[in-house]
């Protein structure tokens, strides 16, 4: 589906999109997360399996997106079990949270942070497909390129800033400065006490694997020509010191090989998320 500039989803999230879709379509089960709505909502032209960023020697970015949707999910789930009824999801994209899980959904009111052009994009979407925007899903449209301040946005859209909430940030970081990274989490720390922020980050290329490494070089080449270069790189124990800095009570670092280990022992086709390429932060207040 062709869209003007600044209007529908960016090249990244439909690319995660179609990956997530892929996972379901490509790899035999069991499957780490199964999300086919994303590519409906992307709607890509015919023949989208085809694509370069969709071969073989793309799989384990694709294993490494999969998986970071698996545990942002599972803690999702483990977070409104202890009764936590708010999730923002930063950089929301082509995100289908509330389409595909509407039993846990109905727990909570989702708020998805977005650029405004991609949300009203999104919004139509999810009407033309007959999903309709519920009550408990609030897009929140910010012009970040505008200094818009997400957190005023959120609040507005009906955020309560006294009760707890959960946060996710996947895919996000690398494009920020890291003085915007410490002030995003500056802010989520700030959130209710039982708060909890998972938040992915990218590792210096050169500690990447060998194989690995001209994957991201790729990519990193690709996000610079559409305009939107990695510009942060953290090791684990940066990141860490900047999540403690901002006033997080608890933090951890959860490794790819952590991911492997829990999400994809045991599977015959040799799919997993690359090494010290993506990694995540999960924060508490």
């Amino acid at each position: 589906m062709a869209h003007a500039e600044g209007t529908g989803p960016d090249d990244t999230a439909v690319r995660t999109a179609l990956w997530r879709a892929l996972h379901v379509l490509a790899d035999p089960p069991p499957h780490v997360f199964t999300d086919e709505v994303g590519a409906r909502l992307a709607d890509p032209p015919d023949g989208w399996r085809d694509r370069p960023d969709m071969s073989a020697f793309t799989a384990p970015f694709r294993a490494s997106i999969v998986a970071r949707a698996r545990f942002v999910e599972d803690l999702v789930q483990e977070q409104a079990a202890r009764g936590v009824a708010q999730y923002v999801i930063l950089g929301a994209g082509l995100d289908t949270f509330v389409q595909r899980r509407p039993d846990l959904a109905a727990r909570l009111v989702v708020f998805e942070i977005d650029r405004p052009g991609a949300q009203e994009w999104k919004r139509r979407r999810l009407v033309e497909l007959g999903f309709g925007v519920p009550d408990a899903l609030r897009l929140v449209p910010v012009d970040f390129e505008a200094g818009g301040a997400w957190w005023d946005r959120l609040r507005a859209a009906g955020f309560a800033a006294t009760r707890p909430a959960i946060v996710a940030s996947t895919g996000v970081s690398m494009y920020l400065t890291r003085e915007a990274i410490a002030a995003t989490l500056r802010q989520v720390a700030a959130l209710a006490p039982g708060s909890t922020l998972a938040m992915s980050f990218m590792l210096p290329i050169e500690m990447a694997d060998p194989d690995i490494r001209p994957g991201i070089e790729r990519a990193a080449a690709g996000a610079r020509a559409n305009g939107t270069p990695f510009v942060s790189f953290l090791m684990p124990d940066e990141m860490l010191t900047l999540a403690r800095e901002a006033g997080f009570r608890d933090v951890r670092h959860v490794s790819a090989v952590e991911l492997a280990e829990r999400y994809f022992a045991g599977r015959s086709d040799g799919l997993r998320p690359p090494r010290n390429a993506e990694e995540l932060l999960v924060a508490t207040t």
